[in-house]
């Protein structure tokens, strides 16, 4: 099979949500914005529905729509952007709740969908999405006169423990909700490990549940082996790959496998990669292709049929550490001719 394989262990995701929501003081939610992180947004909804999450969020209207098929009426499926323009039909049809940004926001929702829920979103510090202070303070009556379901912020800096801007946002939040009598929310998995200060009422863990940093206790979610297209020797003085940028310095067995940038294996991967064989290391050579990474398999007593590149030995971190990016990244950009295989 000429196919890379990608497995998706949901019974380690659904353990990964127990876990935090055993460290959550309150109750514990569940980000599946951009497919369910790459991974598919039906598998991973469903999942966690039955892991015992009753709110999902979503980045936008439309992914709501896919979640909701998936999930059927009954739980709440909240969208980061708001209320676009546009996005009024879907919110109603499809019972979103918008976490609402802006002024303009706030009047769109209100005009067009009277007595429909919606949440809103603080900027506490982060300047990306959300009302600031100032603005908060002139529409907050009127705001909280139309019972929103939920005002929450986002941290900026969750993932670094003793940064002082997770402090900062902290207190900013307090200051703008103090005395608000709705549900509050500023913990994703790094606010999680942050501790009880920062949980309020509803955590909303993302990348923790699918196996990524911060969250050092996750299970790994994904495994992902690559198959052997060719081998071939090559002789000291020999390249291998694109720009003659990897040199042989021995006698060495190259594995050329089925899997590029076009597959989500960006091409800034290179020193310090490895692919596996069991316990065993195989260090990625040469540049990598549209289609195609080799590896160098010299060390091995057989040649392989396939080697895998995301396991417990190197996970998404790791890779992403290799390319000079983040987990988040490389999981969400796991390309669509991978077979994908789901367990549990």
């Amino acid at each position: 099979m000429s196919t890379a394989k990608l497995s998706i262990n949901l019974d380690a995701l659904a353990t990964n949500w127990r876990n935090l929501d055993a460290l959550s003081a309150g109750e514990t939610a569940a980000v599946v914005k951009a497919n369910g992180y790459g991974l598919d947004v039906t598998r991973v909804g469903q999942t966690l529905a039955r892991a015992g999450a009753r709110n999902f969020f979503v980045a936008a209207a439309e992914e709501g729509v896919a979640l909701r098929r998936a999930l059927g009426p009954d739980l709440g499926i909240s969208v980061f952007s708001g209320h676009m323009d546009g996005d009024t039909r879907l919110l109603q049809d499809f019972n979103l709740t918008p976490m609402l940004n802006s002024v303009d926001q706030m009047l769109r929702h209100f005009e067009s969908l009277p007595g429909h829920s919606f949440g809103v979103q603080l900027d506490s510090g982060m300047n990306r999405l959300g009302m600031e202070p100032a603005e908060w303070a002139a529409l907050r009556d009127i705001a909280l006169g139309q019972s929103p379901v939920l005002v929450m912020s986002h941290l900026a800096c969750a993932d670094e423990p003793g940064h002082p801007m997770n402090a900062l946002q902290l207190k900013v939040f307090r200051e703008m909700t103090e005395g608000v009598e709705v549900p509050r929310s500023l913990a994703a998995t790094g606010g999680i490990l942050l501790g009880s200060d920062y949980h309020f009422d509803l955590c909303r863990p993302g990348i923790g549940l699918y196996g990524g940093q911060p969250y050092g206790d996750a299970l790994p979610v994904i495994s992902l082996d690559l198959p052997v297209i060719q081998i071939r020797d090559v002789l000291p003085g020999e390249s291998v790959g694109y720009g003659n940028s990897w040199i042989a310095r021995r006698p060495t067995r190259i594995a050329t496998v089925a899997a590029g940038y076009a597959d989500g294996l960006i091409r800034a991967m290179g020193a310090g990669l490895n692919a596996f064989v069991g316990d065993i290391a195989c260090p990625l050579v040469g540049r990598v292709s549209m289609d195609l990474i080799t590896i160098d398999v010299t060390d091995l007593t057989e040649d392989p049929e396939y080697l895998s590149l995301i396991n417990h030995h190197q996970t998404i971190d790791h890779v992403a550490e290799a390319a000079g990016t983040i987990g988040y990244e490389i999981l969400t950009s796991l390309g669509y001719r991978y077979a994908r295989s789901y367990a549990g």
